[in-house]
């Protein structure tokens, strides 16, 4: 049996979010299907995962509501469905911006032209453009585009703080990417209202890339947030660009450390995974909550003890 999972966003005022996310969860469930959902004021961002006829009722499910009827699904045929619990959950923001004043970015009103895979592929190497990668460390030491510029960034909403570093650009064209495009368009948004001149974003992100364009030129694996934790990308000219974490070593094997108080993301060959028992490092094989090691480096998330006084 064949499952599929989708990959998709949303920006669509939604009034009484809270409700609506609990609601959903609901309907996801009654469906058979399991992912993670995020719903906001601002809208949906979600992955899951099932049948192919729950992902189909699904996707009619959100089309045939006018506020979303023009989302967009990356659609991937997996073996086994990608996440083994259902959750969807309220938010602040579908993308955590790190921004206090969240008023300054709209991606309803304003955020960079979207370019499809193919023209994407043709502007990236002209001499006036750069292109920024706005995902984080873990995300693009996996896998990049070539001459991309990366930040040293532990999640999205640091982004925000690299505006002043990056204005030596602002008289180029910029073409912006992340997984599946949700990022740039608060990123492109706010490089906009910095007064970064022309601004570009990669439509669907590097997986619908991939699909369309054959991932040319993206160098490596595509990190994604579902147990199958990275992706092939690239069916032109595809290569390895990661190295373990511990021993330098080639590898495109992407983890979380065993220890859920740490949970770092990393590469990490076979090798070292097994003498260190998918830890990133020696301490981490003695901590008493330790996971057990399957080979995969994918772990269901585990709630943090409660401490008492």
């Amino acid at each position: 049996m064949k499952y599929n999972t989708l990959l998709y966003y949303c920006y669509s005022p939604i009034a009484d979010a809270e409700q609506f996310a609990a609601d959903h969860l609901k309907f996801c469930k009654s469906i058979g299907l399991v992912g993670r959902i995020i719903v906001a004021d601002e809208g949906l961002n979600g992955t899951v995962s099932g049948s192919i006829e729950s992902c189909r009722t699904y996707m009619e499910h959100l089309h045939a509501d006018e506020r979303f009827a023009k989302t967009e699904f990356k659609v991937d045929e997996v073996d086994e469905p990608s996440f083994i619990k259902m959750h969807c959950r309220y938010k602040a923001e579908i993308v955590h911006s790190g921004l206090r004043d969240k008023t300054i970015i709209d991606p309803n009103k304003q955020t960079g032209k979207h370019l499809e895979p193919t023209a994407f592929s043709e502007m990236m190497n002209q001499d006036d453009v750069i292109v920024l990668d706005v995902r984080s460390n873990y995300e693009h030491n996996l896998g990049k585009f070539k001459n991309a510029i990366t930040l040293d960034i532990e999640n999205f909403r640091d982004f925000p703080d690299q505006i002043e570093a990056l204005a030596k650009y602002k008289d180029k064209k910029v073409l912006t990417y992340c997984t599946g495009g949700i990022k740039c368009e608060k990123a492109s948004a706010l490089l906009l209202h910095h007064g970064f001149n022309d601004v570009y974003q990669l439509h669907g992100g590097i997986i619908k890339y991939g699909k369309e364009a054959g991932g040319k030129d993206f160098e490596g694996k595509c990190y994604v947030f579902d147990n199958r934790i990275a992706v092939d990308v690239n069916s032109v000219n595809p290569t390895v660009v990661s190295k373990c974490f511990n021993c330098g070593t080639i590898s495109s094997k992407m983890i979380n450390c065993a220890n859920p108080e740490c949970n770092e993301h990393f590469t990490q060959c076979d090798a070292c995974g097994e003498e260190l028992q998918g830890c990133c490092s020696i301490e981490c094989t003695t901590h008493p909550r330790k996971r057990p090691y399957d080979g995969t480096g994918y772990y269901v998330k585990v709630p943090q003890p409660i401490l008492k006084d």
